[in-house]
């Protein structure tokens, strides 16, 4: 994820990407060097006491957002941070709390909001054009950690791995689109591998793929594979949503319907620039990205002409480009998920342990 903040920062043109800061020095260095940024250190601490840096962008293990975000914003620095936020709704508040203090700009990375089809969709849904909204489903489908010598940071990340790693991000993503809030869900959360095969070295997400037996470690596995979920949306709208990252040859399948009275809309990330429109009395249609054609809010969240595609590193763009208005302007709109966006989420994943443990509805608080 720092490439890709990396990356994406630097297509701005007005953001400079100064400093990087590893696990160690030497870690740091490497990636600094493969990037072209003239600085690293092993001590993030280091970063935040230089006057001259604004922002921090975390790009951590779940369990780091709260101490390093925090220390960022003590030292004054607007901060953007991966999800999940944290790992407690409390430590959410606390980030929060601290953010309107310092008067600091502050962003929970949900960077599938920016694709230009979902906001089209939003718009399409703000204007009335699918009704009222009765039914949602979809899914989140990955197959990075289908075998059992499969392995991330991720697995040991705590009570959940892929409703938090990826169920989080559709939830985001439909309650962005439709103005809705989950309000009650009923979910089950199950892990096929009791143990997993764990590296004895480090390995980046997704690329694990080619490991030796030989180069494992056999370990316990409590965090989920495969999650599934029912719930009401608003006060009277029904859903259904099923997460996975054993799914075989799903690489990275965001999949959402949403189904009103007068029309529905399905998009699916792994074919971004296409918008499906359903119709009960004439043909359905497909909808091509083309920016031109877009409701006036969504314009903007494409830079190229139709037909020319825009996709995943894009959407990081568009989210740090809102984020850097308003660290240049305090007074902007602010148009970009927050550290609250980011706890709303930490409170959905409370209800999901909870109604998996229990077997049970929960409300969603």
């Amino acid at each position: 994820m720092g490439r890709v903040h990396t990356e994406a920062v630097r297509r701005l043109g007005n953001v400079e990407v100064v400093a990087i800061a590893g696990r160690t020095a030497e870690s740091a260095r490497k990636l600094a060097e493969s990037l072209s940024v003239e600085r690293s250190t092993g001590d993030y601490r280091e970063l935040l006491r230089d006057p001259e840096i604004d922002a921090v962008h975390i790009c951590t293990p779940n369990s780091l957002h709260f101490p390093m975000a925090t220390a960022a914003m003590e030292a004054g620095k607007h901060v953007i941070c991966e999800k999940p936020l944290a790992t407690t709704v409390r430590e959410a508040e606390i980030m929060i709390a601290l953010a309107k203090e310092k008067k600091l700009a502050n962003c929970t990375l949900y960077n599938l909001r920016a694709y230009p089809q979902v906001q089209n969709m939003r718009r399409l849904c703000e204007a009335g054009e699918l009704g009222e909204i009765q039914v949602l489903q979809g899914t989140y489908s990955q197959d990075w950690l289908l075998y059992d010598s499969d392995w991330n940071w991720r697995v040991e990340s705590g009570p959940s791995r892929t409703f938090a790693d990826i169920g989080t991000h559709w939830c985001d993503l439909i309650e962005h689109v439709t103005g809705a809030r989950i309000t009650s869900l009923c979910a089950d959360l199950h892990t096929f591998y009791k143990t997993r095969k764990k590296p004895k070295g480090s390995v980046e997400t997704f690329s694990g793929k080619t490991l030796q037996p030989s180069e494992y470690t056999q370990v316990d596995v409590t965090t989920e594979d495969f999650g599934a979920m029912i719930f009401q949306m608003g006060q009277s709208a029904r859903g259904s949503m099923t997460v996975s990252q054993v799914a075989a040859g799903r690489k990275n399948r965001l999949f959402v319907e949403i189904f009103g009275t007068k029309a529905s809309a399905a998009w699916n990330a792994e074919c971004p620039d296409e918008l499906w429109i359903g119709h009960r009395n004439s043909p359905n249609e497909l909808i091509i990205k083309d920016a031109t054609l877009f409701p006036e809010k969504a314009r903007s969240y494409a830079d190229l002409p139709g037909g020319h595609s825009e996709g995943y590193d894009d959407t990081f763009k568009q989210v740090f480009r809102r984020f850097y208005q308003t660290v240049a302007d305090r007074n902007a709109a602010v148009e970009y998920p927050t550290f609250e966006d980011g706890m709303r989420q930490l409170q959905v994943l409370d209800a999901v342990l909870a109604s998996s443990q229990k077997r049970a509805w929960a409300d969603v608080v």
